[in-house]
C-alpha cells in the first residue's frame, strides 16, 4: 500500500529553507546552487552569509591552480628568504568557514577529485617543491551550476558530496525578498546539533527509501540523516522526527532518484499472503510498549506514525520531483540524451586551448615559458647553488635559473569531429532505396550541423569512390551534393572502405575526431583491381575492412537493402561496426547511432 505523506509534514521547502539547513551543519551538507549569474543568486548567497555573522565567504574562481587551492612553495618569499616558505592554499584558509565554486559545472575532474578528498578527511596534505604541508580544512561548500543543458552537471565525485540541491532557475527576485533571516536561531541550531538523536528506525527508514528510489550511493544515505538532523536542530527538538525525515527525503534522496519505487516493490505472492495471515493469526499478538513510557517506544518516532518511515520517505521524496525527472534519467540511461557539441576528443597543445598546467621541457616552436613555475621550481634550490658558487668570481644573480628548472605551458583543446559518409550509389542501392538512404542522409547532416560537426561525402559506383564533398561545416552544400548525387552502375565496395579509411586517416593525422558511417546493400561485385568479379570483390571488401578494424577507426554500417543482408551483416563485423538495418532504423535511431559512435571514438581516443 502506497503512503502518504502526513498530513503534518512540511511544505515542499523553498531555497531559504535550503539555505537555513546548510547553514546549521555546512561542513557535513554542501549544497550545489544551479542558477546562471545574477540577482537572485547574488540574493541567496547574500542569505547564507546573512546566517554566518564575521565569517567570509571565500569565492574559488574556475581554473584555480593547486598551488593556491591546496597551498604549497610562496614564491616571493622563497626567493626572499632563500629557502623554501610555505603558503596556506583557500581550503586550509577556509577551515571553519565555506568556499563558494565557481562555474562548478566546468570544474576539471582533477581538481573536483581533490576537493573532494579534503572534504572526507577535512585535512589538507601537499607534498611538493620539496615541502610537507598538512593543515586542517573542514569547510562547507557552495557549488554555483550554471549549466544549460541538462548534461552539464557537477562531476560525480564532488556532486556526491554535496546533500542539497537548490534550483533558482524558476526563483523571481520578488519570491527571493521573502526568504527570512533568523541568525539567532541557525546559530542556536548549530549549538545544539552535536546533540541530536537520530534513531535506528529513522536511518533504517531513509537508507530503505533510498534504496527504494534507486539511489546508488550509499553516501546518500548517510547525508539524509545529517540532513535530518539539521531539520531537527532547527526545529529545537533533540530527537529527529518524522517531519525531519520527510524535508530529508526532499532535499536529498528526490533529486538523486533513478526509478519509481514501483519498479522495486516485488509483487506478493496471494498464497504466501494467505500463509503470513495464517501465522499471524497463530501468532501470540506482540505487546505493545505503554503510551505512556516514550522511552520504551523510542522517542525519535513520532505518536501519529500511520505508515513505516520509509514509506513516508518515498512519498515525500515522490511529491517533489520534477516532471520527467524518471523518464530522463531512463533516457540517459538508453544512451539517447548525449551531449551534443562535445563528440571531439581532447589534444594536448603547445599555444591554443583551456590551460592544462606545465611540463618540463624548453620554451620554442611554439611552447610558451611558464615564468611563475619555472621560478618556483628554481627557488628550492638557491641555498644550494649559491653554496655552489660560494668562492667563485662572478657576478651572482639574484635567482639562479639552470635548464632543467625550465617548465613550458600546456593547453588542450578539444578537436573537430568529422563524420564521413560513404553512400552507395549503385544500380542495387538505386533499386532498393536510395531516396529513403537520402533522406535518412539528410537528417543525419543536420545533426552534424547542430553539433557544429563537419561532414564529409563520398559515393561509389562503378569503378570508383568518388569525394563528393570534402569535410565542411555548410549543411548548404552538404544537401546541394547530396541532392545530385545519383544512382546506378556496378558496386566497388571495397574501394569505397579504402577510401573512407584513408581520408579518415589523414583527418585523423590532424587531430580529428572521425566516425565513417556506411550506407550499403553490402553487396559488392567490383575489385579492388577495377575487374568485375563478385568473389574477388568480396574478399577485398572483408580485407578492407578488416584494415579499417586494424586502424582503430569508428563506424557504422546501414543496411540499405529491403531485408537484412548476411553479408552486410558480416561486413560490419570485419570492421568492428554497429550494423543496422535500414527498416529497423528510423531517423531517431540513426541520429543516436551516430552520436554514440562519435563519443566512443572520442572518448577511447581521449583515454
Amino acid at each position: 500500500m502506497k503512503a502518504e505523506v502526513a498530513p503534518n509534514s512540511p511544505r515542499v521547502p523553498d531555497a531559504g529553507t535550503i539555505a537555513r539547513i546548510f547553514c546549521v551543519d555546512p561542513v557535513g551538507i554542501g549544497v550545489n546552487v544551479r542558477s546562471l549569474a545574477g540577482p537572485v543568486r547574488e540574493r541567496w548567497i547574500a542569505h547564507v552569509q546573512a546566517h554566518f555573522p564575521g565569517t567570509v565567504l571565500r569565492r574559488v574562481p574556475l581554473g584555480i591552480p593547486d598551488g593556491r587551492l591546496l597551498g604549497g612553495l610562496d614564491l616571493a618569499a622563497t626567493l626572499a628568504a632563500g629557502r623554501p616558505v610555505a603558503e596556506q592554499g583557500i581550503l586550509a584558509q577556509s577551515d571553519g568557514g565555506v568556499v563558494v565554486l565557481a562555474m562548478a559545472e566546468r570544474i576539471a575532474a582533477g581538481t573536483a577529485a581533490r576537493i573532494a578528498a579534503v572534504l572526507d578527511t577535512g585535512v589538507v596534505r601537499v607534498e611538493r617543491d620539496g615541502l610537507a604541508l598538512m593543515a586542517p580544512a573542514r569547510v562547507g561548500v557552495i557549488a554555483l551550476d550554471e549549466g544549460i543543458d541538462a548534461d552539464e552537471a557537477l562531476p560525480a565525485t564532488l556532486g556526491d558530496r554535496l546533500a542539497l540541491h537548490c534550483d533558482l532557475g524558476s526563483v523571481s527576485i520578488g519570491d527571493s525578498g521573502q526568504w527570512e533571516v533568523d541568525a539567532v536561531s541557525v546559530s542556536a541550531a548549530r549549538q545544539r546539533l552535536p546533540a541530536v538523536v537520530a534513531g535506528d528506525d529513522v536511518i533504517e527508514g531513509l537508507c530503505g527509501a533510498a534504496v527504494a528510489l534507486g539511489v546508488e550511493s550509499v553516501r546518500a544515505s548517510v547525508l539524509a540523516v545529517r540532513v535530518a538532523r539539521a531539520s531537527a536542530a532547527l526545529a529545537g527538538r533533540e530527537h529527529v522526527q518524522e517531519e525531519d525525515v520527510v524535508l530529508a527525503a526532499q532535499l536529498v534522496l528526490a533529486h538523486r532518484a533513478t526509478r519509481s519505487p514501483a519498479e522495486a516493490t516485488p509483487e506478493t505472492d496471494p498464497a504466501d499472503e494467505a500463509e503470513q495471515e495464517g501465522e499471524s493469526a497463530s501468532s501470540e499478538p506482540r505487546q505493545q510498549p505503554p503510551r505512556d513510557n516514550p522511552d520504551a517506544a523510542g522517542e525519535s518516532r513520532t505518536p501519529s506514525a500511520q505508515a513505516p518511515l520509509q514509506d513516508i520517505a518515498v512519498a515525500a521524496a515522490q511529491a517533489v520531483m520534477p516532471a520527467g525527472l524518471l523518464a530522463q534519467f531512463a533516457l540517459q540511461a538508453s544512451g539517447r540524451a548525449r551531449s551534443e557539441g562535445r563528440a571531439g576528443a581532447f589534444r594536448q597543445t603547445v599555444s591554443r586551448g583551456r590551460r592544462a598546467g606545465t611540463r618540463r621541457g624548453e620554451p620554442g616552436r611554439g611552447a610558451r615559458l611558464d615564468v611563475v613555475e619555472t621560478l618556483r621550481v628554481a627557488a628550492p634550490w638557491q641555498a644550494v647553488r649559491r653554496q655552489e658558487r660560494a668562492g667563485v668570481p662572478s657576478r651572482s644573480p639574484r635567482v639562479e635559473v639552470r635548464r632543467d628548472d625550465f617548465r613550458v605551458a600546456r593547453f588542450r583543446q578539444r578537436s573537430a569531429t568529422t563524420t564521413i559518409f560513404a553512400v552507395d550509389a549503385s544500380g542495387s542501392s538505386a533499386l532498393h532505396r536510395m531516396a529513403e538512404a537520402k533522406g535518412a542522409v539528410e537528417l543525419l547532416l543536420a545533426e552534424c550541423y547542430v553539433r557544429r560537426d563537419r561532414v564529409a561525402l563520398i559515393a561509389f559506383r562503378d569503378r570508383s569512390a568518388e569525394l563528393v564533398l570534402p569535410p565542411t561545416r555548410s549543411l548548404v552544400r552538404a544537401k546541394r551534393s547530396l541532392a545530385g548525387l545519383g544512382g546506378g552502375g556496378p558496386t566497388p565496395l571495397g574501394t569505397a572502405i579504402e577510401a573512407a579509411r584513408e581520408l579518415a586517416g589523414a583527418l585523423r593525422r590532424r587531430g580529428d575526431s572521425t566516425v565513417i558511417v556506411f550506407l550499403t546493400d553490402g553487396r559488392a561485385n567490383i575489385a579492388l583491381d577495377g575487374q568485375a568479379d563478385r568473389d574477388a570483390a568480396v574478399r577485398d571488401a572483408l580485407a578492407a575492412a578488416r584494415r579499417l578494424r586494424e586502424g582503430g577507426f569508428t563506424a557504422l554500417l546501414v543496411d540499405t537493402a529491403p531485408r537484412p543482408q548476411a553479408g552486410a551483416r558480416t561486413l560490419a563485423g570485419e570492421m568492428a561496426a554497429r550494423y543496422l538495418p535500414l527498416p529497423n532504423a528510423d531517423a531517431t535511431g540513426l541520429n543516436s547511432a551516430v552520436r554514440a559512435a562519435s563519443l566512443s571514438d572520442a572518448h577511447g581516443r581521449a583515454a
